[in-house]
């Protein structure tokens, strides 16, 4: 084994790096909203667009870029 050379390339580092990144965003995306109080629901601040849909897809993205980055092997020259 060669030293100095590391085991996952660098364009799949690059990629695993942009998953966790998108994963990050959709999982920011979620928080917040909550009330103090437990006696008041903000439904609309609970079941917003971003939330239930908006951050799904980020998150989702995030997961397929990581099994891509996992699974592309680059071209031998």
């Amino acid at each position: 084994m060669e030293s100095g050379k590391f085991a996952i390339p660098q364009k799949n580092l690059r990629l695993v790096l942009i998953g966790v990144g998108l994963m990050l965003f959709g999982y920011i995306l979620m928080i917040g909203g909550g009330t103090d109080d437990p006696n008041i629901f903000t439904g609309e601040a609970m079941f917003s667009f971003r939330r239930i849909v908006i951050s799904p897809i980020f998150i989702l993205a995030g997961i397929v870029v990581e099994i891509v980055a996992i699974m592309y092997r680059p071209k031998v020259k």
